[in-house]
């Protein structure tokens, strides 16, 4: 990205960054829920436009810089801080839309607020609906996360997968154990979800060609990295039971390059005007 785009986004991921630390660090609930607070207080001096250029907390000072020249959905944000805040209190979730709200306030609002930086290309069709595809990817990057960490989310007392499919599937005990039951049909539960990511991505990329080269590129690099480890699991699902799934150095650079070349953005502009 060009340096102009790239602070905003810098500001935006050290913000992200401060909260997601909030949640995921050792503070008891009481600790985390008054830290998220001042979180939440700090975006409204930001939006309100009362963080001065010499405050002492750089990162208000970027995020307010980078609020006053593009148009970010500062809200956003307040929901990115409701979205760990279902984390702190241990939220769990029976059905898809109730995941798919805990996905939309920590991964598809990522996406929405980027949008306000990257903008969309003058007179690209559908381009009231680049919210929508930027949001619906966050949901696809999300949901393949929430697949690879399985195991490491049980053993901290998280449960992201709906609780009726793991039921549906026999495995109740993954919820506990970070591991299915003898019988159990693990592997059907694991492409079960990967058939839903790979329909939130297809909805998803089709905010490429909707964006400037350097944009799309950040997109798909990203995204196309998330995408391949997708299919890596989906290829062998109890991979994500012995340890963290990640794509091998030479596929991630094959990833990048498609997206810095464009490969992806084209490869989906040519499938919407078929």
């Amino acid at each position: 990205m060009p340096p102009a785009k790239r602070q905003p986004l810098y500001a935006l991921y050290a913000f992200a960054r401060r909260v997601d630390d909030i949640g995921d660090g050792d503070l008891g609930t009481e600790a985390k829920e008054a830290r998220l607070a001042e979180a939440r207080a700090l975006l409204g001096r930001v939006r309100a436009g009362e963080v001065p250029e010499d405050a002492t907390d750089p990162v208000a000072v970027a995020l307010g810089d980078a609020t006053r020249r593009f148009p970010i959905p500062v809200d956003g944000l307040d929901e990115l801080i409701d979205g760990v805040l279902m984390d702190v209190r241990g939220h769990t979730y029976e059905t898809w839309e109730d995941l798919r709200l805990y996905c939309r306030r920590v991964a598809g609002v990522v996406g929405r607020l980027s949008l306000g930086v990257f903008g969309t290309l003058p007179g690209v069709p559908d381009a009231e609906r680049a919210p929508e595809f930027a949001d619906t990817l966050g949901l696809a990057l999300q949901l393949t996360n929430i697949l690879r960490d399985v195991r490491e989310d049980a053993a901290r007392g998280r449960t992201y997968l709906p609780a009726g499919e793991l039921r549906t599937f026999g495995c109740e005990a993954v919820a506990t154990r970070g591991a299915p039951p003898p019988g159990a049909d693990f592997a059907g539960l694991v492409r079960f979800q990967a058939a839903r990511a790979r329909r939130l991505f297809a909805e998803g990329f089709r905010l490429l060609p909707q964006l400037d080269r350097r944009s799309a590129a950040c997109v798909a690099a990203m995204a196309g990295i998330y995408r391949r480890l997708l299919e890596r699991i989906a290829a062998d699902p109890r991979a994500v039971l012995r340890g963290r799934v990640s794509l091998p150095a030479p596929q991630k650079v094959l990833v990048a390059v498609r997206g810095l070349s464009g490969v992806d953005a084209r490869r989906v502009a040519r499938r919407q005007h078929r």
